[in-house]
């Protein structure tokens, strides 16, 4: 029953208090402007348009910025403009990309060696073209190596300029994550204006270090808005509605099968390092399980799908490519799958919520694992397990990545049935966690500004706090140690 309060909560009477709440989280940046600070939206409405220049580096933060983007233009009183870097998703809402976001799509400490020079270039370009567009606002989505050394350069451009655009970064740095890592947190003021958060708990951690931050909710909760008229009632089967007869036939799958899912990550390195894995371990299961299937649901990248259609050319088993940007297909292969293999990721949060059962694994260079291990403070590495504080989801990590060992922890997914109702029962915890927040506040901001009659989600809160987001005093001098 969870996901239909869920859906039915967060909606314009969720957000219609939050202005004139003193103890909401958009007082600071949403209500009237102080001290002679000028906000996003007083600006674009005296020049007749509201210019917004965007940074993406991954598949999800694509995803994020294209929601954001839709809502933007749905909620700001003048046309809106866009530019900057994304991919297709950011591409079909009006974005021309300045180069190919795959380009700076790198993760991990020595993988990004080799890419340095590259990334030097690119952040030159991107900067450029920011202040070429002379934008209101430069809203920077996850992708926090990228996107703090651009905001930086940025920000420099502009010292002594007092028609600097308002910086907002989407998805606070995990810093709650690394030792020291909330200490660092007070050098973002020097070119991060606002922090849009996606965990609730970041918001007052950053406040309490001098950042202006919002929790405006996490993507999940906007798929369970947008799929409300397709969630089933009971929450025990936790899935989309769909006719899961009507996908296997389609897909030339008989109801005998087995399918499970491979999602192997969204950046070609992931990809390279995680899919070859999975698909050894799902081989070792071909004898002891009839009829075996796999659905590989493939991120916008034209050279991650040429990778995977080339891995699997050869394969003995029957693998089903769809599209990864698609969420009902995506829920679709969830919802007639048995288990999942999944790399760490956002999609485990999705899987969570489709109640498909599934094993995390995560492989890296040695060295960055070790920078890792000695770094961290976390006992897991998936964000379900860590909002739970509690090994859920299996996780099978670094060195232990094997094949066998990812057989043992699929077989438990897939026959121990103890094993498969704890996942599934443990998604309305993790929502809950996520939702609360927002349905305990109060309800203003699509009244005030004149929109409740609008569906409110995670990315329309967004592009309401962006709005009303205001430019922060900043000293001269850049703090170069700036990122967790």
């Amino acid at each position: 029953m969870l996901l239909k309060s869920v859906a039915s909560a967060i909606n314009g009477r969720e957000l219609r208090r939050t202005l004139s709440s003193s103890s909401s989280p958009f007082t600071a940046g949403v209500r009237c402007s102080s001290h002679g600070r000028r906000r996003v939206i007083d600006v674009a409405a005296k020049d007749g348009e509201l210019r917004v220049f965007l940074v993406a580096g991954e598949v999800s933060g694509d995803a994020l910025a294209s929601r954001l983007m839709a809502s933007l233009k749905n909620v700001s009183p003048v046309p809106v403009r866009f530019a900057g870097v994304g991919g297709s998703l950011m591409h079909k809402e009006g974005l021309q990309s300045i180069f190919p976001m795959e380009e700076i799509a790198v993760m991990g400490l020595w993988e990004l060696l080799p890419h340095l020079n590259n990334i030097r270039i690119k952040l030159k370009d991107t900067t450029e073209s920011a202040i070429l567009f002379q934008p209101h606002v430069v809203v920077t989505v996850d992708s926090k190596g990228f996107s703090f050394r651009f905001l930086k350069l940025l920000q420099g451009r502009y010292i002594q300029n007092t028609n600097s655009p308002v910086h907002v970064h989407y998805v606070a740095p995990s810093f709650w994550a690394w030792k020291g890592g909330e200490t660092r947190l007070t050098h973002l003021r020097h070119f991060v204006d606002h922090i849009l958060c996606i965990l609730p708990f970041e918001e007052e951690i950053c406040r309490l270090n001098g950042l202006p931050a919002t929790y405006v909710g996490h993507p999940l909760l906007e798929d369970v808005v947008f799929s409300s008229k397709e969630l089933e009632s009971s929450f025990d089967k936790c899935k989309f509605q769909g006719n899961v007869e009507a996908f296997r036939q389609e897909n030339g799958l008989s109801s005998e099968s087995t399918i499970i899912t491979l999602l192997p990550g969204s950046r070609l390195q992931e990809v390279t390092r995680m899919l070859p894995i999975f698909l050894k371990t799902v081989e070792f299961l071909k004898n002891s399980i009839p009829e075996l299937s796999t659905i590989i649901p493939v991120a916008p990248n034209c050279r991650v799908e040429t990778y995977i259609n080339n891995a699997i050319r050869t394969w003995p088993l029957r693998a089903i490519l769809i599209p990864g940007e698609s969420i009902e297909k995506k829920y679709e292969a969830f919802r007639a799958s048995r288990a999942a293999l999944c790399t760490s990721g956002s999609a485990v949060m999705e899987l969570m919520l489709a109640g498909l059962p599934s094993v995390v694994a995560y492989r890296a260079h040695f060295i960055t694992e070790c920078i890792v291990k000695l770094r961290t403070k976390l006992n897991f590495i998936s964000l379900p397990n860590i909002l739970l504080e509690s090994a859920v989801i299996p996780e099978v990590l670094f060195r232990a990545c094997t094949s066998d060992n990812l057989v043992r922890k699929l077989r438990e997914v897939l026959f121990n049935d103890e094993v498969r109702r704890l996942q599934i029962s443990s998604a309305e915890e993790v929502l809950q966690i996520l939702h609360n927040p927002i349905a305990q506040r109060s309800n203003s901001i699509l009244d005030q500004l004149g929109f409740s009659s609008y569906k409110c989600c995670p990315s329309m809160i967004a592009a309401s706090t962006v709005l009303y987001a205001e430019k922060l005093q900043k000293s001269h001098g850049l703090d170069s140690n700036f990122a967790p």
